[in-house]
């Protein structure tokens, strides 16, 4: 019998306010433990928690960007569950009035599409944060991410495969950057996923039970957890026996999932509207303010791309991974006038020093005019593009000096005339008589080869085009 995977997506992305859902401590990350904290967000008794209007704006952005429908009166609740980390006993989030309900997530796979519908986005605080010691048999508690404000993005169960869901995840992860609603750092646990997984015979209309995995803080933890959970999903109904509804954990270590508990249903959490919260007015104003702010969002920013520079898909998803990447390109391109260079470098120079140093463009010292007059050194011969790759581009990345001033400094401009590299060219053909044969012989490849010993000897300063004359003449002779 054949199965196919049936995937829902839970999805929290912490926002990037300055201050938490409730109160006005920070946000910050990596703080000594328990020092961003307060009566509020720790739970105090006859405390009064007041809503940050900045997260309700963010959670409009998303629902907008996404083409959710908006719910102008949404109402905050109390879930109740009792963990160690959860100082209030409870969790403020939204459950019968969410902030927004329905939209879609377009994913590809392979070069084929498809749109992922969206249950609801709803706002609620996050709990703090368990600490477990390696050579003791205890945890410690540190409220610092107790009250930040969460966004949850629930998906329809709509996801085929772990392959769709890391899409999915992507996707997403790129529209809340671009949003800068969240920064998405999913090793932070600023973005984080909760998969419901189920197995079903293909072609059958009706749902497996569901099992819900946690722990997963990577695209690849996604992948691997889902494809293990539901290889065994399969086994189970294979051998006869059924699937427990349970919630179970990602270990890293082994590959696998294990249980962890009993799976709740939305009754067990006895939700309640917070009676020291009142409801959530959006004014129509404000939705319309926030949609003429949008950002163009990546599919828009793709699709214009392909359109405008007329570069290869591929190049264009690197591109606009990153909106002050791609921000930098178009600059780039103002300044240059010409979109294929300036793509080429990026994606290969500047890229290559970008994951080097784990930074991000906005973090250098680089600027699109800096680029561009890289680049027009190239063309207008003064540089070779070995010269402006291996000793001009470093000391611009690292320092930001103007390319034209570090050529005059070092004396680096290329030498182009005929009579000092012919003698150059003549000498590679003296010292390679063997290689000269076999390039008589038809070996025409070899030509890069003699150009290479030029370049070497020139220490990078010849102008490969003009060597390259010169060898086919001298070759031919």
């Amino acid at each position: 019998m054949e199965f196919e995977a049936v995937i829902g997506l839970e999805v929290h992305a912490q926002l990037t306010t300055k201050s938490k859902m409730f109160c006005s401590c920070s946000t910050e990350f990596g703080k000594p433990p328990n020092t961003n904290i307060c009566p509020v967000c720790t739970g105090q008794p006859g405390v009064l928690p007041v809503i940050n209007k900045r997260a309700v704006e963010y959670a409009l952005r998303l629902a907008l960007a996404l083409g959710c429908k908006i719910n102008l009166t949404s109402i905050m609740a109390r879930k109740n569950y009792f963990y160690p980390d959860l100082p209030k006993g409870y969790q403020i989030s939204q459950y019968e009035l969410p902030i927004a309900e329905g939209g879609a997530i377009e994913i590809e796979v392979n070069g084929k599409k498809k749109k992922i519908g969206l249950v609801r986005i709803h706002m609620e605080e996050d709990a703090g944060k368990l600490v477990h010691d390696e050579h003791k048999p205890v945890s410690y508690v540190d409220f610092n991410r107790a009250g930040v404000p969460l966004l949850e993005i629930v998906s329809k169960p709509e996801i085929s495969s772990p392959e769709e869901a890391v899409a999915y995840l992507k996707t997403l992860r790129r529209i809340v950057r671009y949003l800068g609603i969240c920064d998405g750092n999913m090793e932070e646990g600023s973005l984080r996923c909760d998969a419901n997984v189920s197995v079903r015979p293909r072609g059958s209309e009706k749902l497996g039970t569901k099992v819900e995995l946690k722990n997963m803080n990577s695209f690849k933890h996604v992948e691997k957890a889902l494809a293990y959970e539901i290889k065994r999903q399969i086994g189970l109904l294979l051998e006869g026996k059924e699937v427990v509804q349970e919630t179970r954990l990602y270990d890293e270590a082994t590959q696998t999932t294990h249980p962890m508990r009993g799976k709740e249903e939305a009754h067990d959490y006895c939700y309640f509207p917070d009676p020291d919260l009142i409801e959530i007015k959006v004014p129509e104003e404000w939705i319309e303010q926030i949609t003429r702010q949008l950002p163009e969002l990546p599919s828009q920013k793709k699709e214009r791309f392909l359109r405008e520079y007329s570069l290869t898909e591929k190049e264009v998803e690197i591109l606009i991974e990153e909106k002050d990447f791609a921000d930098f390109f178009e600059n780039t391109v103002r300044v240059y006038g010409n979109a294929k260079p300036v793509a080429n470098f990026l994606l290969t120079e500047v890229l290559r020093y970008l994951n080097r140093d784990h930074k991000s463009i906005g973090e250098t010292k680089l600027t699109p005019e800096l680029i561009a007059e890289l680049l027009t050194l190239v063309d207008k011969g003064i540089i070779s593009i070995t010269i402006a790759k291996q000793q001009v581009f470093p000391e611009v990345y690292e320092k930001g000096v103007s390319p034209k001033k570090l050529v005059e400094e070092k004396g680096l401009v290329q030498e182009s005339s005929e009579d000092k590299l012919l003698a150059v060219c003549k000498e590679v053909l003296e010292e390679n008589p063997k290689e000269v044969e076999k390039y008589k012989a038809g070996k025409k490849g070899l030509l890069g080869f003699f150009v290479g010993q030029v370049m070497k000897k020139t220490k990078g300063k010849a102008n490969p085009k003009v060597v390259n004359q010169l060898f086919q003449k001298l070759l031919e002779e």
